[in-house]
């Protein structure tokens, strides 16, 4: 990458501020998925090799710019000093006095985790005053946050005016495997791309009919590209405003001979009867009266087909209401296929790193990104601003 990393600066003994991403689910004050704290160990291990003090900072959630007890970051510490089998300081707060006296008082190789960035307006806004304020902290800025890389935030790329910076070894990892499938993933190269709406995904969708050869549809894009084609999906999920977009990402397909995957066969049931069981219908069979929750047998095993012979797979997005059981088959499916293909395969995208994580995959994926509209934004083709912030190489 044309940015400096970790291994181009000497951390001996620096004061580090590590910008992370730990905006993990909580229940009951504990963690339930550790897995972003887990992909930032390399670097927090890396800096306390080398006797820095490493100060955290991340946000939780959306507290809006204001202190939200539920959002604290205590119990994130705890859960990362048994990951670390090392202790993990917190601060009351991210800045001013009590935030500057948690850092005085560390050692060399000491970790502290700064409270949520969030509560302050300051940071969404990219306020220089907080920014400077943040970067007062350190000697250093590392940014090892790609999942927030997409946001301008004080935190993110405010900072960078007042320190030297550099990519953690996350970052630098994720955006070297995302550069690789835009620069020449091994082929076929095939796209599963779930999610509720085509308008969030478009630009993505687009930008990858340059690299792909097939794209499989899945969720309520694929039921606007059903209606787009004139079929009936009864009460599904569809945005009929943006039918003439997907008519017109359809011929960008079939110009770019990319091949689409729709449902031939899907999953149905009553609208709100999260209890009740889906029965498969052919594609052009959905009652008027139920909703598309999910491809059904047929269009799963057309996939898995193509997954067999797959060179590279890009998953984001999961692919049918799966937080429902009833609509939960062909991401828990496909999930497994995706594991057993020879394919390079990458994940992105909370839901969709949850499917993998439930289905019990998640080892046997190639890279599971820790970005999800960080990801879709690089994919696109966007400038992150966490990453163009960060001193050049």
């Amino acid at each position: 990458m044309d940015k400096k990393t970790l291994r181009d600066i000497d951390l001996t003994g620096k004061t580090v501020l590590v910008r992370v991403d730990f905006n993990v689910p909580l229940a009951a004050g504990r963690v339930v998925d550790d897995s972003r704290l887990r992909a930032t160990t390399p670097t927090i291990e890396y800096l306390h090799a080398r006797n820095a003090k490493i100060i955290l900072v991340s946000h939780l959630g959306r507290p809006k710019g204001a202190v939200d007890d539920a959002l604290r970051l205590a119990p994130v510490a705890v859960r990362l000093s048994d990951i670390l089998s090392l202790p993990v300081a917190t601060a009351p707060d991210c800045i001013g006095a009590p935030a500057a006296t948690a850092v005085q008082a560390l050692a060399p190789g000491d970790i502290l985790l700064l409270e949520n960035v969030r509560f302050h307006a300051g940071e969404e806004k990219n306020d220089p005053a907080f920014a400077r304020e943040l970067a007062s902290l350190a000697d250093v800025f590392v940014n090892d946050a790609f999942g927030a890389a997409h946001r301008a935030h004080a935190s993110t790329a405010g900072v960078t005016a007042h320190l030297p910076s550099a990519a953690g070894l996350l970052m630098e990892k994720e955006i070297a495997t995302l550069s690789s499938l835009l620069a020449g993933a091994d082929r076929p190269f095939v796209a599963m791309i779930g999610g509720a709406k085509i308008s969030t995904k478009i630009g993505v969708l687009t930008h990858l009919l340059n690299t792909i050869d097939v794209l499989a549809a899945g969720g309520g894009i694929a039921n606007t590209l059903l209606k787009a084609q004139g079929r009936a999906v009864g009460k599904s999920l569809v945005e009929d405003d943006k039918l003439d977009v997907a008519r017109e990402f359809l011929r960008q397909a079939d110009r770019a001979g990319v091949t689409v995957l729709v449902p031939v066969d899907a999953v149905v049931g009553p609208v709100g009867d999260s209890q009740g069981a889906g029965s498969v219908v052919a594609i052009d069979r959905v009652p008027p009266n139920l909703m598309i929750g999910d491809m059904g047998p047929q269009t799963v095993a057309a996939i898995g087909t193509v997954l067999e012979t797959a060179g590279t797979v890009l998953w984001n997005g999961p692919l049918g209401l799966f937080e429902e059981e009833r609509f939960a088959g062909s991401t828990r499916a496909l999930a497994h296929a995706l594991a057993a293909c020879g394919a390079v395969t990458i994940v992105g995208g909370g839901e969709t790193v949850a499917a993998i994580e439930a289905a019990g995959v998640a080892d046997r994926i190639t890279h599971v990104s820790t970005g999800g509209g960080a990801t879709l934004e690089f994919l696109e083709g966007k400038t992150l601003p966490g990453v163009a912030a960060l001193d050049d190489a």
